[in-house]
């Protein structure tokens, strides 16, 4: 009787483990990892990209143009300017973590649990978390020539840059 129930807590700990990988994909509901947009008005959206648990902010931001990049081009335009930007992270923390654990073994007719409890700080000062992250970035498209400015893209370069060719 001792050995299923061992044998479940090491499978649930396992699984409490994974995580799910960030891939560019469409949300499969509202807290879903992948992207979702909002047409604000032609040519105009606000688009969203969710991150898994251990996708860094600057892939989930990249994430979130390179679905820029698709929207304007679907819709025939050239380039796109980014005129809000926001990046959050839930979750991941550098401050102190508790964690417990749960383990067993068998010695012929003999049989042993052990449970742990461990904390710890990152020394490494800085760096990212490890919490999901999201960005969300309202965009607003155009025909032409690509006009100056640091937040202005041309979409087929960041298709060519960041992914696939569309």
């Amino acid at each position: 009787m001792k050995r299923p129930v061992l044998a479940a807590l090491a499978a649930l700990s396992l699984a409490a483990c994974a995580t799910t990988p960030t891939v560019y994909q469409p949300a499969a509901g509202p807290n879903a990892i992948g992207y979702s947009d909002y047409r604000i008005e032609p040519g105009r959206y606000r688009i969203t990209f969710q991150g898994g648990a251990s996708a860094p902010p600057e892939q989930v931001m990249d994430f979130a143009i390179m679905r820029a990049a698709d929207l304007a081009l679907a819709d025939g335009y050239d380039w796109f300017r980014i005129s809000d930007r926001f990046l959050r992270t839930t979750g991941g923390s550098n401050g102190p973590r508790l964690s417990l654990g749960v383990g067993g073994a068998s010695f012929g007719r003999h049989s042993a649990v052990g449970v742990g409890v461990g904390s710890g700080f990152d020394l490494g000062g800085g760096g990212y978390g490890g919490g999901a992250a999201a960005a969300t970035i309202e965009v607003f498209m155009g025909r032409g020539p690509r006009p100056p400015g640091v937040d202005v893209y041309d979409a087929h370069a960041v298709r060519r840059t960041l992914g696939r060719p569309a």
